[in-house]
């Protein structure tokens, strides 16, 4: 053999083989995560046993109009004293949600409801900024957020007060749940994701003693708190995520309402969910970044910064298994280049290895929202497809995350169904992220991807490495469903448009409620499923 041929087969199986030391543990954290959720939670207060605090409900939206009416009359129709209840609505809008707010906040102020408008005359710090500005003029102990495509029930502030009679929390979070779930493959497969993170990760992590973070909305924090840790920065694309840590690091503690819901409506196309998971995982690098060398040198335990090291650094997981999906065929070559084929049949077993925890993990989360076998059993497939599906488009942001200097890069918003992308305003500008070139990008990202798995499938019925073909038809199948998807989407002008990201109609799904009446998002609230119950459309 060639002594280039056989140093190319070398470099390509310690590639390899590197790139699986670094992801096995991601994988199997997620199974100590689900074991760590079993055990049993810190005690809470459960009841008020005082004079009802007053408390601040924070609205921070930016071109939102299909759905700044429905949060307006939901945030006002909020179950609480009158008296001890003031809503901001931080408004940095630049289309017609200004006006759509304006006037549903004249109607409600006319009904005693004691809610503002509030303006600004920039975007900075974009909604770390809104929030940090909003917070200089708030009147309340308490301040709950709530993002745009939230729905949250009337008894919500009842629910989120109690662990706060401990004078040591600072921040409690609530669960999501989705008012589309049964929309499309994608949203389902997408509840399956979010239903591991608030099931497991969150839960384990509360149990465990570990910290965990604020979610960016359906959460309430305690003013002292917030401000003791230093109050809203923009230096990072999580902000959430960033002040979480900080305010853990000063000794505050945090609490996990897992049985307290609050829906909100998933992202309906490719487009609007990669547009959020590239924000989320930059973010997240960026907190790295920041935080994690001080937290490591800190007095804190071990399994604290342990738990940090998994958590800031889960996202790298992406380029990660992008990698090793783009080397499943070169390692199973480079093997039989060097006289390895018994080791063939390895791959069955690291096939298991790094994919049997996540399906007992996402089968584990739909069981625990009620969701039957026969439903769970064919999505697993369709959820980790889609978890490496979205690989070629957020392992970029990644990589931005990890550059020096990447704070500066723009907050991009999650577009909302509905919305329109063409024209002006905030539909398909830089605000909302859907630019027409990146998207399309994007997905001859993911069909190029999947065109090399299909090479790959061949030469392996070929030259007979079975072994490889689970893995090859998984990585495949998922950057082809979600790069066919975009193309198709891009073509036709955009996710939202008419056929793409209307209400369906379908049970569960709560309309705009431009043509309701005030104290109508209550009686929607109410009637969103009990996840407990049974699936959630």
């Amino acid at each position: 053999m060639p002594p280039l041929q056989e140093l190319l087969a070398a470099s390509v199986l310690f590639l390899a083989g590197g790139t699986l030391l670094l992801l096995v543990p991601f994988a199997l954290h997620r199974s100590y995560l689900l074991l760590l959720s079993r055990r049993s939670p810190p005690r809470l207060a459960t009841r008020w046993d005082r004079s009802w605090p007053r408390v601040t409900v924070q609205l921070p939206i930016y071109n939102e109009p299909a759905v700044v009416e429905r949060l307006i009359d939901a945030a006002c129709s909020l179950d609480y004293p009158r008296e001890r209840l003031d809503i901001q609505v931080l408004d940095d809008s630049t289309d017609e949600t200004v006006d759509l707010a304006a006037r549903r906040i004249r109607e409600w102020r006319r009904q005693g409801v004691d809610i503002r408008h509030i303006r600004r005359r920039d975007r900075s710090g974009y909604k770390a900024g809104a929030l940090a500005h909003g917070l200089g003029q708030a009147r309340g102990e308490f301040l709950l957020i709530l993002d745009a495509d939230f729905l949250p029930p009337p008894d919500l502030l009842y629910q989120l007060l109690p662990p706060f009679l401990d004078p040591e929390i600072g921040m409690v979070q609530a669960r999501w749940d989705h008012l589309n779930e049964s929309e499309s493959l994608l949203t389902r497969a997408q509840a399956y994701l979010l239903d591991g993170h608030f099931f497991f990760e969150h839960y384990g992590r509360f149990a465990g003693g570990r910290f965990f973070n604020f979610n960016g909305t359906a959460g309430m924090w305690r003013r002292r708190c917030l401000e003791d840790a230093g109050g809203w920065q923009s230096d990072t694309l999580t902000e959430d995520l960033d002040l979480s840590y900080r305010a853990q690091m000063r000794g505050w503690r945090f609490a996990y309402l897992g049985e307290v819901g609050v829906p909100a409506e998933l992202p309906s196309g490719v487009g609007p969910l990669e547009v959020q998971q590239r924000r989320w995982a930059q973010g997240g690098i960026q907190t790295a970044r920041k935080l994690l060398p001080r937290l490591l040198a800190g007095p804190y335990p071990l399994r604290v910064k342990t738990e940090a090291v998994f958590h800031l650094c889960g996202h790298l997981a992406h380029p990660l298994t992008l990698v090793l999906g783009v080397l499943i065929l070169p390692s199973a070559v480079a093997r039989e280049t060097l006289g390895l084929e018994r080791l063939l049949g390895l791959d069955l077993l690291v096939f298991a290895a790094a994919t049997l925890p996540f399906l007992v993990f996402y089968g584990a989360a739909g069981r625990r929202r009620g969701r039957p076998w026969r439903s769970v059993l064919p999505t697993l497939p369709v959820v980790l497809a889609t978890g490496i599906g979205l690989t070629a488009s957020v392992s970029g942001a990644v990589l931005r995350g990890l550059r020096v200097g990447s704070a500066a890069d723009p907050f991009l918003r999650t577009p909302k169904k509905g919305e329109v992308r063409s024209g002006s305003g905030g539909g398909a500008g830089v605000g909302s992220g859907l630019r027409v070139g990146s998207r399309v990008g994007h997905a001859v990202l993911k069909l190029a991807l999947s065109a090399w798995m299909l090479g790959s499938l061949v030469v392996a019925v070929r030259m007979g490495f079975f072994g490889s073909i689970p893995f090859i038809v998984l990585f495949g199948s998922g950057w082809l469903m979600l790069g066919i998807k975009g193309i198709v989407v891009s073509s036709v002008g955009g996710e939202g448009t008419p056929g793409e990201g209307a209400p369906t109609g379908k049970a569960g799904w709560v309309p705009s409620s431009r043509t309701s009446s005030p104290g109508g998002a209550r009686k929607a609230a109410a009637s969103v499923a009990d996840p407990e119950a049974g699936e959630v459309a």
